[in-house]
């Protein structure tokens, strides 16, 4: 049987981090094995699903380039699907009305915690033969095996055991209708055929209960892999603080697509010390026994160290696509002037580690001056003018600007030239050209501002410092 995977996020957020890791290792999984990724919408919560988080979740997928081979499917549009099958399972007796009250199920509970007793259903129900309730829109419950145990053979935890008689009946149909979760995951991922169930571990008490949903409908169960949890650098529950924010805020941060998936990838994963993959490598070395069963916590460093790390191994092309994104959030249109964005990657990849930090870097660039670091200025001479001018006079030449190597050489001959050290040439003309002394090397620097634009800032500088 071919391998298919599902991601079935629910549309009341966006795609995080953690939902993201699951999309990550189901494709991951489908695509070694040659099978099919699924994606699925799970979204019966109408109180709190939304067009907007189902866009976000898209648009995640998207930036990710985590294509699924089918979908998406929305389990709005399965209702009629859902309640054949609670009708099947009423017909075949593992299933029931139950008319207990808000009000009853209330009681019981207090009850039950004022005896020391884990809250719970107590099947009051079950195998009640007389006359409904006036009033009362019952609810459906499954009709849970009273003993047995259910054994699931996870991929992550190894073998699980839960005794039937800890788990109570639950409703698989709410008073108005609508299926719940627990149904409707069953009879989606029944009916899509799918074979792994990758999620995290906190739905591994819901396993329990849907395998015998599954043994109910005389289903086999898919097998499953439950992922451990990803916690803050402190090990605390993640939050907005530590990193819990929408795949596209990284995006908004400036870190490109494939950095954050193998920064994800090594979120409970692991191949010996290999620290970078490409998707190639992570299909290709990707398996569900390889993943630790404690939980990840996220550093944020690791994945600034990461990015930095595509900046120089991924082309600048590509890389220049999203750099253009974040200048043009700073309002810079590059190709209206300035340099290619590509050549700015190429000259930053080492200077940078986010994109947001390098469209800043890149602003002089493609914007006039607005003025000089003072700290720079206090540090020039009264050589400083004369150097001006015997800078201008060497980048005039149109043979200096056949290369970087050449740019240096002549700033170099300008120094030797006027008898001053390079480490007083060199921190002038970046002060002129950028307004502050950090930059690229100097041939670099002068090749993406070109000449015209070089000879117009060193006349401008000479300008400031004749007032």
């Amino acid at each position: 049987m071919s391998v298919r995977t599902r991601f079935a996020p629910s549309p009341t957020g966006f795609l995080h981090i953690g939902g993201a890791r699951t999309a990550l290792f189901s494709y991951l999984y489908a695509r070694r094995h040659g099978g099919q990724f699924v994606l699925r919408i799970e979204d019966t919560d109408l109180e709190r699903s939304t067009p907007e988080s189902v866009n976000a979740i898209l648009e995640g997928m998207t930036w990710l380039k985590l294509e699924y081979d089918e979908g998406p499917f929305y389990q709005t549009q399965r209702m009629d699907r859902y309640k054949e099958v609670i009708d099947q399972l009423m017909a075949s007796g593992h299933a029931y009305h139950c008319y207990a009250s808000r009000e009853e199920l209330d009681q019981l509970r207090e009850a039950q915690m004022a005896r020391g007793e884990k809250p719970r259903y107590d099947r009051r129900y079950r195998d009640f033969t007389g006359t409904p309730p006036a009033g009362v829109s019952p609810v459906v419950r499954f009709r849970n095996p009273l003993d047995g145990e259910v054994v699931i053979e996870d991929g992550v935890r190894g073998r699980v055991v839960f005794q039937n008689s800890e788990l109570d009946d639950l409703i698989i149909a709410r008073s108005d209708g609508t299926p719940t979760y627990n149904l409707t995951v069953v009879v989606d991922d029944w009916d899509m055929e799918i074979t792994h169930v990758i999620r995290g571990d906190d739905h591994l008490n819901n396993t329990a209960r849907q395998i015998n949903l599954y043994h109910a409908l005389n289903v086999t169960p898919p097998q499953f892999a439950h992922l451990p949890m990803i916690h803050a650098p402190d090990g605390t529950k993640l939050s907005k603080r530590h990193g819990a924010v929408s795949v596209m805020q990284y995006r908004e941060e400036g870190y490109l697509p494939e950095a954050l998936l193998n920064y994800l990838v090594r979120l409970g994963w692991s191949h010996g010390d290999q620290e970078i993959f490409d998707r190639a490598e992570m299909i290709a070395l990707f398996d569900i026994k390889d993943i630790n069963q404690s939980a990840s916590s996220i550093n944020p460093e690791k994945l600034r160290w990461l990015n930095q790390q595509y900046f120089k191994i991924r082309p600048v092309e590509e890389t220049a696509i999203e750099l253009r994104w974040h200048l043009g959030r700073l309002g810079v249109d590059p190709s209206v002037d300035g340099p290619d964005p590509a050549k700015i990657v190429a000259a930053y990849a080492d200077r940078a580690h986010t994109l947001v930090e390098m469209a800043e870097q890149a602003l002089p660039y493609y914007r006039d001056l607005t003025g000089y670091d003072p700290v720079a200025l206090g540090k020039l001479d009264d050589d400083a003018p004369g150097i001006l001018d015997a800078l201008a006079m060497a980048l005039s030449q149109p043979e200096d600007w056949e290369s970087p190597a050449h740019l240096d050489h002549a700033v170099k001959e300008v120094a030797t030239t006027l008898g001053f050290k390079l480490g007083k040439v060199g921190p002038l003309l970046r002060l002129a050209l950028l307004g502050h002394g950090a930059s690229p090397s100097l041939g670099v620097t002068l090749d993406l501002f070109g000449q015209e634009k070089t000879l117009q800032r060193l006349r401008e500088m000479h300008a400031f410092l004749s007032r």
